[in-house]
């Protein structure tokens, strides 16, 4: 229901003014106002959509309660009501942003359509601002859905630069800025609090949010310039353990990696953070990567940063003879260091538990590998080490042979038909029963391709045989296809194809003539 607002210092005035338009627009509700004093003190409670403003009256007159009216609502429109003699009047009303004036005395059928089209013209705006807003909020809830599976894939994958850039580009990100990544472990049933995190999280305008894997919610954030790194990371993990302290005994913590300048870096950050969550019994509820004591001198042997990340990939891509030589590498090297043997079954025990972790990641649970007994020398140590390595291999290779030899064809399948719909990884998860980060790894060796570029590659073939309709216009083809900018749905295009929608289409239509 539109409101009008009728502004005149006589009364006679407003009353035809009203009656009229109450006639013409009986939905209409119209309140009067009798100078620009009282019209400025009525609109913040009547917050009429059109003023009829008279400009000569006594006190405030209608140029000026324009300008303080429009100064805090510039959404309210104005038509001047003026005399003959008032022109320049009108023309400073004008360049105040008035729509239109009407010249005293007005001929009802003037009003009506002075009137008339000033409300067309706000109901043209209300409908482009609801077609607006609407696509801005599936454009935000799109960039939720790939902000997620972005992070995934960087984090055990590998994304696309496609996707990488123009996701930074949209949310106003730097490629050059370092990042570094954060691992908050949720305890057992705090996981509807995912969504308070990511909240958080993405107020900060530094952060995208992983999906929650098991109890480990990875987060990739941006440095900010104007911070030092460890400020910031602080700053962020207090943020987000005071948002979720609500939970009594909940035993919140955050692991935090080290920085670096590329995204080729930030899996090894990712290492990092979570290897920092190992000890969760500190005080503080977060620990950097980098003030995790190192153990004893050890040569150059010694298990390095690059090394556990060796370990954990090959722990993920299933190469347990290459696990086991590595482990088997790690104790030789203590063992000729004449490491104290409890500190090097323990540090052997900490790689087990975070190799267990991965494969918690991929949705293969096990116990969490313990010794049965203290070693009494590196050679029990080893092969006490070779029987848990087995039982985690033997738990990996079972879940690969429970899974059905046409489970990628159902999923492939899936995308193929829903392409057009926002499918993220963990919406797809929940429909074939596997975790995320499982479906991506499958992808990967399966089909030689990251699920997002399969997603891609899809909608893009769609585009294709679309743009072939010249009836059908881009903007048309973007939603149809499952994307809700026309920009972003041209600049993929042009990326994987090498020439726009249009010049594909110009080809498409000239082949056919």
């Amino acid at each position: 229901m539109r409101k009008l607002l009728i502004v005149d210092d006589e009364q006679i005035e407003r009353e035809g003014m009203q009656a009229i338009l109450h006639r013409a627009y009986p939905e209409l509700t119209i309140q009067q106002a009798r100078n620009g004093k009282v019209a400025v003190e009525m609109v913040e409670e009547f917050m009429p959509d059109l003023i009829l403003m008279d400009i000569m009256m006594p006190g405030m007159n209608g140029l000026e309660a324009i300008e303080r009216i429009s100064s805090v609502h510039p959404d309210i429109k104005f038509v001047m009501v003026t005399a003959y003699d008032m022109f320049d009047y009108a023309r400073s009303a004008l360049k105040l942003g008035v729509k239109d004036y009407l010249l005293k005395p007005s001929k009802p059928s003037e009003i009506l359509d002075t009137v008339g089209k000033v409300l067309k013209e706000i109901e043209a705006e209300s409908e482009t601002h609801a077609v607006t807003k609407l696509q801005q909020d599936a454009l935000e809830k799109a960039l939720r859905v790939v902000e997620t599976d972005v992070v995934t894939q960087l984090l055990y994958d590998h994304v696309h630069e496609v996707h990488l850039d123009l996701l930074m580009e949209m949310l106003g990100i730097q490629s050059a800025r370092e990042s570094f990544v954060m691992v908050v472990l949720l305890p057992a049933g705090s996981e509807h609090l995912y969504q308070v995190i990511k909240e958080k999280v993405r107020k900060t305008g530094s952060g995208w949010v992983g999906a929650l894997s098991g109890c480990q919610l990875p987060i990739i954030v941006f440095r900010e310039q104007d911070k030092s790194f460890r400020t910031q990371a602080v700053s962020l993990a207090r943020d987000i353990l005071s948002a979720v302290k609500s939970e009594s005994g909940a035993r919140w913590f955050a692991g935090i990696g080290n920085a670096y300048g590329s995204f080729e870096q930030i899996r090894q950050s990712y290492q990092e953070a979570l290897n920092a969550t190992m000890d969760t019994s500190l005080p503080v509820k977060y620990r950097f990567y980098g003030d995790m004591p190192v153990l004893g001198a050890v040569s150059d042997g010694q298990l390095g940063r690059q090394r556990e990340k060796q370990l954990f990939d090959q722990v993920r891509l299933g190469q347990w003879d290459q696990v086991i030589d590595t482990v088997m590498d790690v104790i030789h090297s203590y063992a000729n260091a004449e490491t104290n043997l409890l500190q090097a079954q323990q540090r052997i025990l900490e790689l087990l538990w975070m190799a267990a972790r991965v494969m918690s990641e991929l949705g293969i649970e096990i116990d969490t590998p313990t010794y049965s007994l203290q070693a009494q020398d590196y050679r029990q140590l080893r092969i006490e080490t070779s029987h848990l390595i087995g039982q985690m291999r033997q738990a990996h290779e079972e879940s690969y042979d429970r899974l059905e030899s046409d489970k990628i064809q159902q999923i492939k399948q899936y995308i193929a038909e829903h392409s057009h719909e926002d499918i993220s990884l963990d919406a797809l998860a929940n429909k074939v029963g596997l975790s995320p980060i499982y479906i991506s790894k499958m992808f990967k060796e399966k089909l030689g391709v990251n699920y997002i570029d399969f997603l891609t590659e899809c909608r893009i073939e769609k585009a294709k045989k679309l743009l072939s309709d010249s009836e059908k216009s881009l903007k048309e083809i973007t939603f149809e296809i499952g994307y809700h900018e026309p920009n972003y749905f041209s600049k993929v295009f042009k990326k994987m194809c090498g020439i726009s929608p249009t010049e594909y289409r110009r080809t498409l239509l000239s082949k056919k003539c």
